[in-house]
């Protein structure tokens, strides 16, 4: 059965695209708009339990993720191709990568959860936990990891989508596998050329956890701050994001 996807461009370097914990492969935003389609082929695939993939069932696991991802190379025809992953999707693009490292040409990070388990105290716990039957929580979450600074509007939109958009019972289950797998053994050392891209106001996935996480993993990583962005620079700083993007790719 053939995966859904959107595509976007008709270029020879192919990019696969892995969304967060909150999104679906359609909540990119306005960084859409400032893709290289001539130069690219970006694929933008959701999980199990979101988007277009709501109805479907699964384990809701980094390693679904990956095969299925893997999958729909297989169905394009895509034997080799970059990463693209954000958030959570920066946690599964690793899963990827360590399950066909000859695949990946490059890999890029957008706010990425590291490869290593995240380390969450009670109270921590109580709101990524709670976070799928608490919208409440949900809002705490959007709020903190945007720098307190995002207005209420947007927050609420975000929030919202993220209810409407994906089952209570994958948005649960995820968290708790991104949370605690623990992939360093697996990917420590790659070669692959890897860039890591953070907001400067991201509460949560700053650039000094990229230093000690992803820069420390891959030898030949490097780091982007985008200023004026939280967690979600596709909404908040798109046109920064796209250019640093496939400055990357390109290279």
């Amino acid at each position: 059965m053939s995966i859904p996807h959107r595509l976007i461009g008709s270029g020879d370097h192919k990019v696969l695209v892995l969304h967060d914990w909150f999104g679906t492969s359609a909540g990119w935003g306005p960084f859409l708009d400032y893709l290289d389609g001539d130069t690219f082929s970006y694929v933008f695939l959701d999980y199990r339990g979101y988007g277009d993939r709501k109805v479907v069932s699964g384990a809701y696991t980094l390693a679904e993720i990956a095969d299925d991802t893997l999958a729909l190379a297989d169905e394009l025809g895509w034997e080799q191709f970059s990463l693209v992953g954000h958030s959570m999707g920066g946690k599964a693009v690793q899963q990827v990568l360590s399950q066909a490292p000859q695949r990946v040409r490059k890999m890029v990070g957008l706010a990425p959860v590291p490869a290593g388990a995240y380390p969450l105290d009670a109270d921590g716990e109580a709101l990524f936990y709670g976070a799928a039957q608490d919208r409440a929580k949900r809002q705490a979450i959007m709020d903190l990891v945007t720098g307190q600074r995002a207005s209420r509007v947007w927050v609420d939109l975000m929030v919202d989508r993220s209810l409407q958009l994906s089952t209570r019972e994958a948005f649960g289950t995820y968290v708790k596998d991104w949370v605690t797998a623990d992939l360093v053994e697996r990917i420590i050392g790659n070669p692959v050329p890897v860039k890591v891209i953070v907001g400067e106001h991201d509460l949560a996935l700053t650039a000094d956890v990229m230093r000690g996480t992803w820069l420390t993993h891959y030898p030949n990583a490097e780091l982007e701050e985008i200023a004026n962005s939280g967690h979600y620079p596709m909404h908040e700083t798109p046109v920064a994001l796209a250019t640093s993007l496939e400055t990357f790719l390109r290279a």
